[in-house]
């Protein structure tokens, strides 16, 4: 935004607002023009369109360094880790070296068609895109630049068939797995209790392994807490990571409501083990690994015959789909699944609402023809 003022005949002053300081105090630029209201005014246009001094200095790479360092402090280790990884891949482009004020949608349409040549996916390229996406955002909040071009440029998609979610029968058999290792000594007691409790409640992983026994009352689960594996030395070296507990990815504290089945086993595992340490799914005082609870999955996958192909992960995206499917409302789904917003929910879990739609029609049918 830019002023006008006629400081005498002829003579005009103009000020643009040019972004923060690194205090956060505004910061502006004053030009004087000689000649008509019409000669300021495109000053005035050209001080609006013109960014800041350290923005016209500042390449896209420094960019994206100075929004990691913004951010690091509010992300989980997991997030950091994943984040500064996209960020490493954005700068082993050519894209990082053009100066911010001169970034085009041009320049990010031609990095993603550079990116599908070398052969990244789809996830790879949308996962770098919104990495950028989010530096430049920051840096249109710093006054450095006046559009976001990353938001602009198209993100192109490849239609691909749906993932697919574990059928009822799969789950069942994998639950079967896991008790049969249990009951071989191969796997430790927690393992099935593990396994029920991430189909039964859509809880992730971090959060199954952070759960207390004081989280666990009067038939229900709150679970307001995840462990995050913080690693030591360089990569591969054999250092016994560190579990830190960390609020859940949302930052939400959620009660779930366990059924009959799953409270009995739960109730059988504390009288057996309750006594020996705080978490429900180790004994001591060191909580599990969530990555073991991700080996208790494999072995009870492979032993249950299931596709390799099947995650942890998708005991929560059967317990979901299944949920809609037959008809629960997408707020009580989200809330289970300690989603911040049903909307992501519904984003997520389209398919399982398009499935649940058939039951409705049915419904409105009976009632509309007297059958109900």
């Amino acid at each position: 935004m830019a002023t006008i003022r006629e400081r005498r005949r002829g003579v005009w002053e103009v000020r643009a607002f040019t972004g923060r300081d690194a205090t956060g105090r505004p910061t502006q630029v004053s030009r004087t023009v000689q000649g008509t209201k019409r000669d300021a005014e495109r000053v005035a246009a050209e001080l609006t369109l013109r960014p800041a001094t350290a923005a016209a200095k500042t390449t896209v790479g420094e960019l994206l360094d100075l929004w990691v360092d913004q951010q690091r402090g509010s992300w989980a280790p997991s997030t950091a880790r994943d984040q500064q990884s996209r960020v490493g891949l954005v700068k082993s482009d050519p894209i990082p070296r053009i100066p911010l004020v001169r970034l085009t949608a041009v320049d990010v349409d031609r990095w993603h068609a550079r990116l599908a040549r070398a052969g990244a996916g789809e996830g790879s390229i949308r996962n770098q895109h919104l990495v950028l996406r989010a530096a430049v955002t920051q840096a249109l909040r710093w006054g450095w630049v006046t559009t976001n071009v990353v938001a602009v440029a198209r993100l192109g998609r490849r239609k691909q068939a749906p993932r697919g979610a574990l059928g009822d029968d799969e789950v069942r058999l994998v639950l079967r797995a896991a008790e049969e290792l249990v009951a071989a000594g191969e796997v430790e007691s927690a393992a099935a209790v593990a396994l029920r409790l991430a189909a039964a409640t859509g809880a992730r992983r971090s959060e199954l392994a952070a759960l207390r026994w004081k989280d666990f009352d009067e038939g229900r689960l709150t679970v307001d807490s995840s462990l995050a594996i913080i690693r030591h030395g360089s990569p591969g070296a054999r250092v016994t990571p560190t579990l830190r507990d960390d609020p859940t990815k949302t930052g939400n504290r959620r009660t779930v409501t366990l059924d009959k089945a799953t409270l009995r086993v739960l109730v059988e595992l504390r009288r057996s083990q309750g006594a020996y340490g705080p978490w429900i799914l180790a004994v001591g005082e060191r909580p599990v690994n969530p990555e073991r609870i991700t080996a208790w999955w494999r072995r009870a996958r492979d032993r249950a015959g299931l596709d390799q192909r099947w995650r942890l992960h998708d005991l929560r995206h059967w317990s979901a789909t299944t949920s809609i499917a037959n008809g629960h409302d997408i707020r009580t789904v989200a809330n289970r699944l300690g989603h911040a917003n049903p909307a992501m929910t519904l984003r997520v879990y389209a398919h399982a609402v398009e499935s649940a739609d058939g039951a409705v029609a049915d419904m409105l049918g009976h009632v509309l023809d007297g059958e109900g």
